[in-house]
């Protein structure tokens, strides 16, 4: 509590403006850490902290100059907490119930210093600087919290599309109810209020605790179906690899057994005379021989199998490819990750390429590997495609679509940039460069 009684004002004034600003300071860093901006991440951050810092700005002027504490508890959700909302929202790839949630959670994590602060003023006498270091004390304390569940926090805005309504009313909730008790029961009955915020901290802790868990689990989950779909992957690959080199095997072998023949009628030829026969003979099984010959499209091996794999896959359907691979040794990326994600989307393209009659089935595939890595996927499509509000294509079935998401994390977690569209054509294209 903060007695105003014999205080000077103008003192009083510059400690309500350090502690709004110490408060609001730590507040914003935890919603800063929180957030998932857009792109281009690093303008969308400046407009965000500039924003943050007229709207606090302006809130700490009328603190100091303007008397405005003796209102401010009463119109601060309009002067900084809602503004804080609007600018959030417009500065947050998600503009859904995730953005409420990390607005939510760093009120919640601020109430907590608070709350910490008025529990100590009681063994420090009533010394509104003492309380006020304990605050900035705790604050930094569960700004080190924060970052931990940061990591497993952001992952999950990709991850989990659902339930971000249900998991925001839990910091919601607890904002309203600790500003009620501070503001209204303090004053009041301070040892009822602080038994009140103290178990109420409690219980939400606990839940964070639990969704801090749940987080981990749904990651490892993810990792390990990744690591199994990157191990499919390279079996089948493998797999394919090996017919195509027995095939090619198969083939040389034919042609040695028949090559015998082949010189005894060039032989023939130019005995004759017939050298333009001879060299045209020739000429035809060199021919014959090129097309046996295994075919690489990238130096490194998985995308090379993969490559391989589909491309085959395609043709064997009746659809045409046209690809133009240029990959380096070493790539920016993970091989396997970036295998998966060429993996899902050529899959994607051969499936929708089914539905079409086979003269209009084809796939183009243009991966660059310099100045950066992009990548090209054309397809025609049938029907109209309807996107998502973050660009991504709506599965047309239920289960469909993970293919689209493994897109997309792939692109947020290496801060690449995507685009699905459909022409005027009606064909289907993304495009992704890193």
């Amino acid at each position: 509590m903060i007695p105003e009684e014999g205080e000077d004002r103008l003192e009083l004034d510059v400690y309500h403006t350090l502690l709004i600003g110490i408060t609001q300071m730590f507040l914003g860093s935890y919603v800063f850490m929180l957030i998932d901006f857009r792109k281009p991440v690093q303008l969308w951050q400046r407009r965000w902290i500039v924003t943050a810092v007229m709207i606090v700005g302006s809130n700490l002027v009328g603190l100091l100059f303007f008397q405005f504490w003796k209102i401010y508890y009463r119109v601060a959700a309009m002067t900084v907490t809602f503004p804080y909302i609007l600018v959030t929202l417009l500065c947050s790839r998600q503009r859904d119930f995730r953005a409420v949630f990390s607005i939510a959670t760093g009120l919640f994590v601020g109430c907590t210093g608070t709350i910490a602060a008025l529990l100590a003023e009681p063994f420090l006498g009533y010394d509104t600087y003492y309380t006020l270091v304990v605050r900035t004390i705790f604050f930094f304390l569960m700004a080190i919290v924060l970052r931990r569940f940061k990591t497993a926090y952001k992952k999950m805005l990709v991850q989990l599309d659902r339930g971000w309504g249900v998991l925001s009313i839990i910091p919601v909730v607890t904002f309203l109810l600790m500003l009620h008790i501070v503001t209204t029961i303090v004053p009041a009955d301070y040892p009822t209020a602080m038994m009140m915020a103290v178990g109420l901290l409690a219980v939400c802790s606990s839940a964070y605790y639990l969704m801090y868990l749940f987080f981990e689990h749904i990651q490892k989950e993810t990792a390990a179906n990744n690591e199994r779909d990157m191990l499919k992957l390279r079996l089948s690959a493998l797999q394919s690899r090996t017919e195509s080199v027995k095939a090619a095997e198969q083939a040389v072998r034919t042609e040695r057994h028949d090559l015998r023949h082949r010189l005894q009628t060039v032989k023939e030829l130019v005995d004759r005379g017939d050298r333009a026969a001879a060299l045209d003979f020739l000429e035809a099984a060199q021919q014959r021989l090129e097309t046996k010959k295994e075919i690489h499209w990238c130096r490194p091996p998985v995308l090379d199998a993969v490559f391989s794999s589909y491309f085959d896959q395609a043709r064997r359907r009746g659809i045409h490819v046209d690809a133009k691979i240029s990959l380096a040794d070493t790539l920016p990326v993970d091989e396997g990750e970036l295998a998966i994600v060429l993996a899902n989307v050529l899959e994607n393209a051969i499936h929708a390429n089914m539905e079409l009659s086979p003269e209009k089935r084809e796939i183009g595939c243009k991966v660059m590997g310099s100045p950066s890595l992009m990548l090209e996927v054309v397809n025609p499509c049938a029907g109209t495609v309807l996107f998502d509000e973050q660009g991504l294509p709506v599965a047309k079935e239920q289960g469909h679509g993970m293919g689209v998401q493994s897109v997309a994390a792939f692109c947020a977690k290496y801060d690449a940039v995507y685009q699905f569209t459909q022409e005027e054509d009606g064909s289907f294209r993304l495009r992704l460069v890193l």
